[in-house]
């Protein structure tokens, strides 16, 4: 399926009168679709398995900022540490401490966001409450190559228009109780949350940062 330019930059604009960033989802596209977008001006993209990621990064433009947004295994983060802009998916003390050992080693400072659960799938990854209150009362003192930035989150897949409000309101209440609580160790400013199905209603509850793919690039391709 072509790249759907007019919905990208009717998105696009919409999205900056908003100061909303946009990060299109380009997991399983070829790099093609990537290069049409980037041609239209998009900078930010998001991608979910990190070999495609690094395939991409090899091929495409170095001005392009990539997410990871996918659950991160550990001994993948050396990967992408030379050359990732934010890591949307940080879900344990364990990983941030690698993704700081690996920026160490490549002499850059990594920007993260912390994955919270907020959605009834069990299947999805992310924090709970009290592990979320826990990580950001940790002492960072030995994380300083790392900068949490913010919060990511995923609304439960339903048709339910207000399961999903509600854990929107539910996220951006955590981001807003440590935003006021920040310390010299973080400064939580992006709240990462919507997607193509749900990302108004995300602007709505107060998402900065959305995650757009089918919209932009038609429905995903299967992963081999």
């Amino acid at each position: 399926m072509p790249v759907n330019s007019e919905a990208y930059k009717k998105i696009a604009a919409e999205l900056k009168d908003k100061n909303v960033t946009l990060v299109a989802v380009s997991k399983t596209k070829p790099v093609e679709d990537i290069l049409e977008l980037y041609q239209l001006g998009q900078r930010d993209f998001g991608e979910n398995y990190v070999q495609e990621l690094v395939d991409k990064y090899e091929q495409l433009p170095k001005d392009i900022r990539w997410h990871f947004i996918g659950h991160l295994q550990s001994n993948k983060v050396k990967l992408i540490a030379p050359f990732i802009t934010l890591i949307h998916s940080v879900d344990t003390q364990k990983l941030l401490r690698e993704i700081n050992k690996q920026a160490i080693k490549n002499d850059r400072i990594i920007d993260c966001l912390l994955q919270d659960h907020i959605a009834k799938e069990e299947t999805k990854f992310g924090l709970d409450e009290e592990e979320l209150k826990e990580l950001l009362t940790t002492d960072f003192k030995d994380f300083k190559n790392v900068t949490l930035k913010g919060l990511m989150g995923m609304a439960s897949f339903t048709d339910n228009a207000e399961i999903v409000r509600k854990e929107f309101q539910f996220l951006k209440s955590l981001f807003d109780k440590y935003s006021t609580l920040q310390t010299t160790n973080y400064k939580l400013q992006t709240l990462s949350m919507g997607m193509s199905s749900d990302y108004k209603m995300a602007i709505e509850e107060g998402s900065n940062m959305v995650r757009i793919g089918s919209l932009l690039f038609g429905e995903r391709a299967a992963k081999k």
